[in-house]
């Protein structure tokens, strides 16, 4: 039987997944890069970005992206969907990464999701764990509420948020879970618009968190954004054997008119600022594909002392 097709994205999104439902492929599918080439020579191909309703905005910003992936080293992958203008972005948005601390997010809807089902509030042990652990990443709050929300609960609400390419890592090492940015946009378009998974209060609670993370760590997808702009991010890096990093950046942009989302999974980037600099290129050529000649609020982020230390989602030696 063909896979339901989720209500909260548009038409333009799921285009691939339609055609691709006859034949048993998974809608992610339509999506994905070919391996054998970089993710800006993909985008260059193809465009990157479509839309019904306005082309020439999505050309101007597909242009945007493939130019700021040009010549970066490593391996980016780019989410961007905007529900008012009805456009959507995909470079190798079906590539799975480390997810490292970005799964957090993940864990707090899991977490809001259990409430919701037992009936009840937050209590002020998991308020607090939540805060910690999407304001300052905090990894012991992550792992104790990962525990007790439990793989069961995890994996259900992976599914009822159609991110069916994510695999949660294994045992405890909940930063070794595997993310597309397809499947993370799943998620944010679900925290920013009303659904039957996770109601208004829920939702408002969650952005808000990710409203109010600490200042170093809201650099990336937030990187240039308009004027006015209200910004929801959630960070993740991490390097992998002693070298070779994982960055990421997810990030929802609403209030003034603003209502869109960008996702940029990178890996096998030389140092956490080189990460950074990848994801902040393409987050500004985003904003400003989005929104011309608008003034921008934030320009690249000056490196923080904290850069070039893990977040800690995976032990060293793992």
């Amino acid at each position: 039987m063909p896979r339901r097709l989720p209500r909260s994205l548009p038409t333009a999104l799921l285009t691939g997944a339609l055609l691709a439902a006859g034949t048993g492929i998974a809608p992610v599918a339509a999506h994905a890069a070919v391996p054998q080439r970089t993710a800006a020579a993909v985008a260059a191909a193809a465009g990157p970005c479509k839309s019904t309703a306005d082309p020439q905005a999505a050309k101007r910003l597909g242009n945007g992206i493939t130019a700021a992936l040009r010549g970066r080293t490593g391996t980016e992958s780019v989410a961007v969907y905007d529900r008012k203008r009805g456009i959507t972005c995909w470079v190798g948005s079906s590539r799975r990464y480390d997810s490292a601390s970005v799964v957090k997010a993940t864990i707090l809807g899991a977490l809001l999701r259990k409430v919701v089902d037992q009936k009840r509030k937050m209590t002020a042990k998991e308020k607090s764990l939540a805060h910690k652990m999407i304001t300052r990443s905090d990894n012991a709050a992550a792992s104790t509420l990962w525990k007790s929300v439990g793989r069961t609960r995890m994996q259900r609400f992976l599914t009822q948020a159609n991110m069916r390419q994510t695999r949660l890592g294994p045992g405890g090492y909940w930063g070794l879970t595997q993310i597309t940015a397809y499947d993370e946009i799943q998620l944010l378009s679900r925290l920013t618009k009303r659904n039957a998974l996770l109601p208004d209060k829920a939702r408002a609670y969650a952005l808000g968190l990710m409203n109010s993370v600490v200042s170093s760590q809201r650099w990336g997808t937030p990187t240039g954004r308009p004027s006015g702009a209200t910004w929801h991010v959630k960070n993740g890096w991490l390097p992998r054997h002693g070298k070779y990093w994982r960055v990421h950046s997810i990030g929802a942009f609403t209030g003034r008119g603003h209502d869109y989302m960008i996702v940029v999974l990178t890996q096998n980037t030389p140092s956490m600022k080189y990460g950074v600099a990848s994801i902040e290129r393409v987050a500004t050529a985003v904003h400003r594909g989005l929104n011309p000649g608008m003034r921008s609020m934030t320009s690249q982020s000056v490196p923080d002392a904290t850069w070039e230390v893990s977040d800690g989602s995976v032990p060293p030696n793992v």
